[in-house]
């Protein structure tokens, strides 16, 4: 039976035109502006983006013209096929190509019987796993294409998944003693909204800062304290708290390491938004250490956490 592996993730401009079909794609996502009405939505989206697709492009543009992300997921694919020479690997994003329809007749085209699926997000949202799979079903109901399939939905609780996180940490630790320096897990916010709706992230998010602070003790990783905050605020309504500005205002230490906990690639959002946006305010504050951790991208744990996930 001929298988295989198929990656789901958001969607990475891969230069400045792509920019604008990226906040297109988002902002008409149902799952992303919740309201009933399409012309409402649409609305809401054209609004959103004449105001933010010059901003957006501006940072793209610091940032090489395109995304962190285009690059790092290629890397991750190559070392992924490497530890799958058995299976096609293919990587579906959810508002740039490689778009679901395209590669799902590719895999058809290649007599493909099994697929497992792992959306590259570690705890489950309605925003990014449960979007990114009706897409993933949309696209195979069109093709015609009925494979036996595996979906894993979820991994935050995965041993070696955070066994890498850990290895991540102390690489950005290098030399400096944990006891002198705040651990904020930082995670990508969401409306309150969307949480009281029945979504599970914050949740699963809140348990694996949990798993991860057990783990740190277990290593003698003593970090001074460990905390939880969220980024990338959008728009008037209510949103998880506390920020990540907050955070860094109310800590009482003037060392900190940021882990982008809700991450598994980096992305803009931690390459300019930690890396960039969030380095200047902690130097207003005052901060004698900003660190940012990298995410997994080419660890080989994650690829060993893969093969667990794939293969049990």
């Amino acid at each position: 039976m001929k298988k295989a592996l198929v990656f789901l993730n958001m969607g990475a401009p891969r230069n400045l035109d792509e920019v604008e079909v990226f906040l297109r794609n988002m902002f008409t996502d149902k799952n992303i502006i919740t309201v009933k009405s399409n012309l409402l939505r649409s609305i809401i989206a054209s609004s959103i983006i004449a105001t933010r697709k010059n901003e957006a492009k501006g940072n793209y543009a610091q940032l090489g013209g395109k995304s962190p992300l285009v690059d790092h997921t290629q890397t991750f694919l190559n070392n992924v096929k490497k530890a799958f020479p058995e299976y096609e690997v293919v990587n579906i994003m959810r508002y740039t190509p490689s778009f679901a329809l395209s590669e799902i007749k590719w895999l058809k085209a290649k007599g493909v019987e099994e697929l497992t699926v792992i959306p590259l997000y570690a705890q489950y949202s309605t925003t990014t796993t449960k979007s990114s799979l009706e897409d993933l079903y949309e696209a195979m109901a069109k093709a015609n294409f009925t494979p036996n399939m595996k979906i894993i939905s979820r991994f935050y609780h995965n041993e070696t998944y955070n066994k890498a996180i850990i290895a991540q940490i102390k690489e950005a630790l290098d030399d400096k003693n944990p006891e002198e320096l705040d651990l904020i897990f930082s995670a990508h916010s969401l409306p309150v909204k969307i949480i009281k709706a029945g979504d599970t992230y914050q949740k699963e998010v809140i348990e694996n800062v949990e798993i991860l602070t057990k783990m740190l003790q277990k290593e003698e990783l003593n970090f001074k304290n460990i905390h939880l905050a969220y980024q990338s605020k959008l728009g008037p309504v209510q949103w998880l708290e506390p920020s990540l500005e907050n955070k860094l205002k109310s800590i009482d230490n003037k060392k900190v390491l940021i882990y982008p906990i809700s991450f598994i690639l980096d992305n803009s959002e931690t390459e300019f938004e930690l890396d960039i946006e969030y380095k200047e305010v902690a130097e207003e504050l005052g901060l004698e250490e900003y660190i940012v951790a990298k995410c997994l991208n080419e660890n080989p744990l994650f690829i060993k956490a893969v093969k667990e996930l794939v293969l049990t």
